[in-house]
C-alpha cells in the first residue's frame, strides 16, 4: 500500500454522511482493495468525536432541516494517522525475512500480532466501547479484542500479504492465512486475556465444541465483508440508555450500501445490526426489518450449517418488544435449538447471559403480561407455546450435558416452575410429546423439524397397519402361502427364520389369519431383497422400516381385536371406528376383493393431509432429547406440578460430568472413571 491516493484526497474534508458514503463506494467499487486502515481511521474519528465528545453537538442542532452535520474530517489529520500506520508496522516488520512466498506465514502472522499487542497500554479493556477503531489505537493506543485482529489484518494489508482475513465467530475474531485460507492463528485475546494463544492455530478451540468457535463454521471475510465487518462494529452509545443519532445513521447508511453491493449475504450479524437499526428508525422504500431479522436468520442456515444463535435471539428480541409474544418463543426455542449444538464453557459468557436474560427476565414478563388484563390467556391456553418453551429449556439442558461446567441452577429452576406452572393441565397435555437420543444430524432445526413430520410418520404407520389387517388372503392362496412358508422360499429356511411365528407346520382347519398377517407384515416392511441379504450374512440388512417404531406406536393407542385376529370378522381394534375417523384421508378404499380402489395419489398431497389434521386437532409433537427434559416428561404434564421434584432434576449435576451428546470426539472410557456404562437405547 503506497499511501493515500489521489482518488482517496478528492472525498477530503468529510463534512457529512453522504461524503463519508461516497468515499466507502469508491473503496468498494474501486479495481483495487479497499484500503483498510483508511477507512477504520475515518469511520473511528467520527464515531469518537460524536460520543466521546460531543462539542459539535450545537453544530449539529444549528442544521435540523437538512442532513446531520458531523465533525469534519480533514485529510491532514487522516492522512497523518494513516502514515502514522503504516511506520508503526513497516518499521517493525523486516520483510527479507519473510520473503520467498506471496502468502503470509504463520511466523509473520505472529509478528505482526506483536507489533499491535506491544504498543497497546497495559489495561484491560473487555467491555469498554469504541475501542475497535484504527483511531483510538493511533491515537490512544487501546483497542478491544475485535481492533487488535481487525489491525492484524490491516497490518498484512500494509505489508502487502492480500491473503490474510478476518475470520469471524459471535463473540471471537482471528485470521486465517494461505494459499486458499488454509491456515488459521489466534491473535488477539478473549475473555481475560489469552496472549499466550497468539501465533497458535484455532484448531483445539473448533474441536472443544465451544459456541466461542462455532464449530468450525465462522464468518471468513473477503476485504469488502472486512469493511462490513468494521462497519457493524461501530458503537453509537452514549451510555447505557443513549445513542449518538449521527453515528446510527452513518452505521444504518453504510451498511445499506454494503447490503446493496451483497457484501452482507453471508454476514447473519451484519444484517441482524442493519436489522437493529431499521426498527429504530425505518428507512422509506427498504425491507422492513421483520424481513431483514428473518433473512439473516436464512444467512446463517445457508451458509453455516445453522451453527450461529444470535440471528435466532436478534428476531426473538424484536417479537418480544412488539408483544409478538408467541413468534419470540418460537425464536428463543430455535436459538436454543442452536446451542444445543455445543458443550458449555466459561469461555461462552456472553451468550449465556443472554440465554440467562431470555429465560429469567423477558419470559416471566411475558407470562405476567399475558397473566392480567385485556391479554390474558391470550398465549396461555395455546399448546404450541408450552411446545416452544420445552423446546427451549430442552436446548439448554442439552448444551450443558457433556460440559465440564454446570449451566442450570436453581436460579433457572425457579423461572421456570413459575412460568410452567401458568399453563393449564389440559393445555400442557396437548402436547404430545417424544424422548429419544441426543442425535442430531439436521443441525439446530432437528427437534423443531420433529414436530412438524412426526405426525406425517404417525399417520402413515396407522394407515400401514389398518391396510394390512383388513387384507385377507384368498383361500385358493392359503395353501400356497403355507407352502412358501416353508419351502418356496429359502429365506424361511434360515433357522433365524423358523420360529413360532412364522413356520407352518400342519393345516388342521381353520383360517391362519395371524400368520398370514405376520407373512405379509414381514414382506411389506422387510422385503424379499432385504430378505435375500440377510440370508447372506448381513446383519444390518433387516434395519427397521421407519414407520416400525410408529406402528408400535398406533398398536399402543388402541387395544387390537382377538375376535378379528382370530377370525377375520370385525374392526381389527377394539372402539376401531374411532382410529378410522381419525384419518379419513390417509386410508385408502378397497374393493370388495381388496385390491386399493383407484384415487389421488397419497404421496402428492400427504403433507397437506397431515398439516390439516394437525392444525384440526391442535395438538403439537415435541421430541426431547436432553436426559433432564427426558426425565421431566411425566413430571411437566402431570395434572398437579410437583415444583420441587422439578427444580431437583433441573439443577441435578450428574449428566454434566459423564454425559456425552455422542457427535464426535472419542468416548470416554467408563472402567477407568469407575462407572457403569450406560446400557444403550432401543428406539
Amino acid at each position: 500500500m503506497a499511501g493515500f491516493r489521489e482518488v482517496d484526497r478528492q472525498h477530503f474534508p468529510l463534512e457529512d454522511i453522504p461524503s463519508i458514503v461516497r468515499l466507502f463506494k469508491q473503496q468498494l467499487e474501486s479495481s483495487s482493495e479497499p484500503d483498510l486502515a483508511l477507512l477504520s481511521i475515518v469511520v473511528g474519528a467520527v464515531e469518537n468525536s460524536l460520543t466521546c465528545n460531543r462539542t459539535f453537538t450545537l453544530q449539529k442542532e444549528t442544521d435540523t432541516l437538512g442532513e446531520p452535520k458531523l465533525p469534519a474530517v480533514e485529510y491532514h489529520i487522516a492522512e497523518a494517522l494513516y502514515s502514522k500506520f503504516h511506520a508503526i508496522i513497516k518499521g517493525a516488520v523486516d520483510l527479507t525475512q519473510y520473503s520467498g512466498s506471496k502468502y503470509a506465514t504463520r511466523e509473520l502472522v505472529k509478528k505482526v500480532s506483536d507489533v499491535v499487542w506491544n504498543s497497546l497500554t497495559r489495561s484491560y479493556y473487555k467491555d469498554r466501547a469504541h475501542l475497535q477503531s484504527l483511531y483510538s489505537y493511533l491515537t490512544g493506543n487501546k483497542l478491544d479484542c475485535f481492533g487488535v485482529a481487525f489491525a492484524v489484518v490491516a497490518g498484512c494489508q500494509v505489508l502487502g500479504y492480500r491473503d490474510v482475513h478476518l475470520a469471524l465467530s459471535e463473540d471471537h475474531a482471528w485470521v486465517v492465512f494461505g494459499e486458499g485460507g488454509s491456515e488459521t492463528a489466534e491473535v488477539t485475546w478473549h475473555g481475560k486475556g489469552n496472549e499466550d494463544k497468539r501465533g497458535q492455530p484455532v484448531g483445539p478451540g473448533m474441536g472443544s465444541r465451544s459456541w466461542l468457535y462455532v464449530n468450525g463454521c465462522p464468518v471468513i471475510c473477503t476485504r469488502p465483508m472486512e469493511v462490513a465487518a468494521l462497519v457493524s462494529a461501530i458503537n453509537p452509545s452514549l451510555s447505557a440508555t443513549s445513542d449518538a443519532m449521527e453515528v446510527a445513521l452513518l452505521q444504518q447508511e453504510l451498511l445499506w450500501l454494503l447490503y446493496d453491493l451483497g457484501h452482507l449475504t453471508h454476514y447473519p450479524m451484519a444484517i441482524g445490526n442493519l436489522s437493529d437499526l431499521e426498527e429504530v428508525s425505518p428507512t422509506p422504500g427498504r425491507p422492513p426489518c421483520s424481513t431483514l431479522f428473518q433473512e439473516a436468520a436464512i444467512s446463517a442456515r445457508t451458509y453455516y450449517k445453522n451453527q450461529h444463535v444470535y440471528p435466532y435471539t436478534y428476531q426473538g428480541g424484536y417479537f418480544y418488544r412488539h408483544k409478538m409474544y408467541k413468534e419470540a418463543f418460537e425464536s428463543w426455542a430455535n436459538a436454543a435449538d442452536v446451542i444445543r449444538l455445543y458443550n458449555y464453557s466459561r469461555d461462552d459468557e456472553e451468550i449465556y447471559k443472554e440465554f440467562l436474560e431470555i429465560a429469567n427476565e423477558l419470559i416471566p414478563h411475558i407470562m405476567k403480561v399475558v397473566s392480567s388484563g385485556h391479554s390474558a390467556r391470550s398465549i396461555l391456553k395455546d399448546p404450541e407455546c408450552f411446545a416452544h418453551l420445552l423446546r427451549f429449556y430442552d436446548g439448554i439442558c442439552q448444551w450443558e450435558e457433556g460440559s465440564l461446567t454446570p449451566v442450570l441452577h436453581i436460579g433457572w429452576a425457579k423461572p421456570l416452575v413459575n412460568t410452567i406452572s401458568k399453563f393449564d393441565a389440559d393445555v400442557r397435555a396437548q402436547v404430545m410429546i417424544e424422548c429419544r437420543g441426543s442425535e442430531s444430524s439436521d443441525g439446530g432445526e432437528g427437534a423443531n423439524a420433529d414436530m412438524q413430520t412426526d405426525g406425517k410418520n404417525n399417520l402413515e404407520s396407522k394407515e400401514l397397519l389398518l391396510t394390512l389387517l383388513k387384507e385377507e388372503t384368498p383361500a385358493a392362496d392359503e395353501d400356497t402361502a403355507c407352502n412358501k412358508g416353508t419351502g418356496a422360499d429359502p429365506k424361511y429356511l434360515n433357522n433365524e427364520y423358523l420360529n413360532n411365528n412364522n413356520y407352518c407346520k400342519t393345516r388342521e382347519g381353520g383360517s391362519n389369519n395371524t400368520r398370514d398377517i405376520i407373512r405379509t407384515l414381514e414382506s411389506r416392511v422387510i422385503g424379499d431383497d432385504v430378505g435375500k441379504q440377510k440370508l447372506q450374512g448381513d446383519e444390518e440388512a433387516l434395519a427397521p422400516h421407519p414407520s416400525i417404531a410408529a406402528l408400535t406406536a398406533a398398536c399402543g393407542e388402541k387395544i387390537l381385536n382377538p375376535e378379528y385376529l382370530l377370525q377375520g370378522g370385525g374392526e381389527p381394534f377394539v372402539g376401531g371406528g374411532s382410529v378410522i375417523a381419525e384419518t379419513p384421508t390417509t386410508i385408502p378404499s378397497l374393493t370388495s376383493n381388496g385390491a386399493h380402489a383407484p384415487g389421488p395419489s397419497k404421496q402428492d398431497d400427504s403433507k397437506e393431509q397431515i398439516e390439516s389434521e394437525l392444525k384440526s386437532t391442535g395438538r403439537p409433537r415435541l421430541v426431547l432429547r436432553s436426559h433432564k427434559m427426558k426425565g421431566l416428561k411425566d413430571l411437566l404434564l402431570a395434572e398437579k406440578l410437583n415444583t420441587h421434584a422439578i427444580s431437583l432434576q433441573l439443577t441435578a449435576q450428574s449428566q454434566v460430568q459423564v454425559s456425552k451428546k455422542g457427535r464426535g470426539g472419542p468416548e470416554p472410557d467408563m472402567a477407568a472413571m469407575g462407572l457403569r456404562a450406560k446400557r444403550a437405547r432401543r428406539d
